[in-house]
């Protein structure tokens, strides 16, 4: 369990699990999300929640998504600040996970 800050204050804060991340991780959430500038901004929140409601419509089982957003993106007070630190602790999490080997023969 990872514990975010959500404002630059540090008065809020939220918690987000393991299947938060995999969650992340099985649909590349992450993947292009923040644009050459490295900024993540309320712009940045608005994609992400726009390309979530999207994956939702066509999900054969939307439930982990609607999950993310209920309990960490839709958070009230997630702002730019705080995804950025999702980010953060999302790339912490993913260097604890097992390295899985090449497959062999594969291009």
């Amino acid at each position: 369990m990872f514990t975010i800050q959500l404002n630059a204050s540090g008065t809020h804060h939220l918690e987000v699990d393991e299947r938060h991340f995999q969650t992340l991780q099985d649909y590349a959430l992450f993947r292009d999300l923040v644009d050459s500038t490295g900024y993540v901004t309320e712009q940045t929140l608005d994609k992400l929640k726009c390309n979530i409601r999207a994956l939702i419509a066509t999900a054969d089982n939307p439930k982990p998504l609607i999950d993310l957003c209920y309990e960490v993106i839709y958070h009230p007070k997630m702002k730019g600040f705080g995804l950025q630190n999702l980010i953060l602790a999302y790339l912490e999490w993913e260097k604890t996970l097992p390295l899985t080997p090449p497959v062999e023969g594969g291009e």
